[in-house]
């Protein structure tokens, strides 16, 4: 990785990892939802089978996701990395993933990358030795220094199985000192998709992913698509927080709405791309909303700060993860969908 100015590399690591510290105080204790808008799963309802011609006992979550096969249909997402307590919750999520068999996919690794000794703070592998594990950076950072190497030392670093590509745009305009030059990075994104020897996708962080986009990442050689939509954390709201311009502050409230929802960007890309692999994330709460995700089309359901409290407290993550679960069972059972592939077409609009 190229240094930027300044005091190089190490200070950038830092930086990064002040960010981030930052970042898991904000989303803990401050109101960082949008606001006025959700995820959009309330707009859909299921069909109750009043004859589910099924025992409870026969529903099964196994799935398949880029090729393999998958305890559940169930993702922890990208949250944090870069600190110490942010190794501690990593290690936490991955404990809880590896009991449940739920995939798991880490924060952005720059500050691994700017600072090999946080390496540690992803590295879950002693953890959940069996869990698919999904690498992360930003795309924008392939416009500032970061290359198909930078991107393949990531992956080595935690040993994950796929990377994704954060895409972070809105994030970048209020985050201080941020990254805003995204000239030509769906061609870096292409590069790094033939270059690299494992499975490379692309996700939102919170304001989701259109069908036009996929298909242009899809072209551009992404193996699945996270469409990350809103109506869980809002980006900008969480930086306002770090904002000591007021007026900055003010222009990034005026976003606290923005953004699409999660359950019409599961169902556009769908409609776009067939046969693509796709992960719905951005505001699940509940087994429930997991459901309602897959039978809108994605594949796998990922659930993020709905699960930090727990993780950043101690608290038991393997309940909630179990919990999820029996929510998605009985969502599956009482529409009579005995595997998740079987919940396709059985929802109606409100």
């Amino acid at each position: 990785m190229k240094r930027k100015g300044g005091g190089g590399m190490a200070d950038e690591g830092k930086e990064i990892a002040r960010r981030k510290a930052d970042h898991i105080r904000i989303v803990l204790e401050q109101p960082v939802q949008g606001a006025g808008v959700t995820a959009g799963f309330e707009a859909y309802r299921f069909r109750h089978a009043a004859l589910p011609e099924l025992a409870f006992e026969e529903v099964k979550l196994e799935t398949r996701f880029l090729g393999r096969k998958r305890r559940t249909p169930l993702l922890i997402s990208s949250m944090t990395g870069g600190t110490e307590e942010a190794g501690a919750i990593n290690r936490r999520l991955a404990r809880a993933a590896e009991e449940r068999g739920w995939s798991l996919a880490l924060g952005s690794m720059r500050a691994a990358l700017a600072k090999e000794e946080l390496a540690s703070t992803f590295d879950v592998r002693r953890e959940a030795p069996s869990v698919p594990v999904i690498a992360n950076l930003g795309a924008v950072q392939l416009n500032y220094g970061l290359g198909p190497d930078d991107c393949r030392r990531a992956v080595e670093l935690c040993r994950a199985d796929a990377l994704v590509l954060h895409l972070n745009a809105l994030q970048e305009v209020f985050q201080p000192a941020g990254d805003t030059d995204f000239r030509g990075v769906l061609r870096r994104i292409e590069e790094v998709c033939r270059r690299l020897e494992i499975p490379v996708g692309v996700k939102e962080v919170g304001w989701g992913i259109d069908g036009p986009a996929a298909r242009k990442l899809a072209d551009a050689g992404a193996a699945f698509i996270d469409v990350a939509g809103a109506g869980g954390t809002s980006w900008s709201q969480v930086e306002k927080y770090r904002q000591h311009d007021p007026l900055i502050r003010a222009a990034a409230e005026a976003f606290a709405d923005w953004g699409m929802p999660t359950a019409e960007c599961v169902r556009e890309v769908r409609a776009e791309l067939p046969d693509i692999p796709l992960i719905a994330s951005g505001g699940l709460a509940s087994g429930i909303d997991a459901a309602k995700a897959l039978a809108l089309g994605a594949d796998l359901a990922g659930f993020g700060r709905s699960l930090l409290r727990e993780a950043a407290s101690e608290g038991d993550v393997a309940r909630q993860l179990e919990r999820i679960e029996l929510e998605l069972r009985t969502a599956m059972f009482a529409t009579g969908a005995g595997t998740p592939e079987e919940l396709r077409g059985r929802l109606i609009r409100r």
